[in-house]
């Protein structure tokens, strides 16, 4: 088992990275580190001797955070941002179809399975919609659930 990345070098994170409860004086489940942020490695060690963690010092946080080695690429990689992450709730915000069957109605709610990030694509997703069915969609046609619930949230409490 070799590390893919050495003491020093610079990296990014693909993923937002909470606290599993091992990042002292926060509850479990904050969030740490932003996606896409760059930080350097500061050391090298095992977790169950069968999995590569990394400590990587995000200067711009002031936070030393363990990831795993999927969780990073190098920082000189391409990177193409997303305005969704796995896990989140997604709305269509037109109908979806395939061979002029509407699969999804306009405003169909689903939960991000996957980011694609592609050069020739853009991003995309692979979202969960009831059914169960997966599709592949583009950024342009989501928006967020959750944006949309605190809209409509306000608008009711502002009666």
């Amino acid at each position: 088992m070799n590390p893919q990345y050495e003491y020093g070098e610079r990296v990014r994170v693909i993923r937002n990275v909470r606290n599993d409860g091992t990042f002292p004086g926060l509850p479990t489940g904050t969030p740490l580190i932003r996606r896409g942020s760059v930080g350097y490695v500061k050391d090298v060690g095992t977790f169950l001797q069968d999995r590569i963690v990394y400590s990587v010092h995000f200067l711009d946080d002031d936070k030393i955070v363990g990831c795993l080695e999927e969780e990073l690429i190098p920082a000189d990689a391409e990177w193409i941002e997303s305005l969704y992450e796995v896990r989140e709730k997604v709305r269509a915000k037109l109908a979806l179809g395939s061979k002029g069957k509407v699969l999804v109605e306009a405003g169909g709610v689903g939960q991000v399975l996957r980011v694609l990030r592609g050069a020739d694509t853009g991003v995309q997703y692979q979202v969960l919609f009831p059914g169960p069915l997966t599709l592949q969609i583009p950024e342009s046609a989501l928006e967020s659930a959750e944006e949309q619930q605190e809209t409509t949230s306000s608008a009711v409490d502002a009666d």
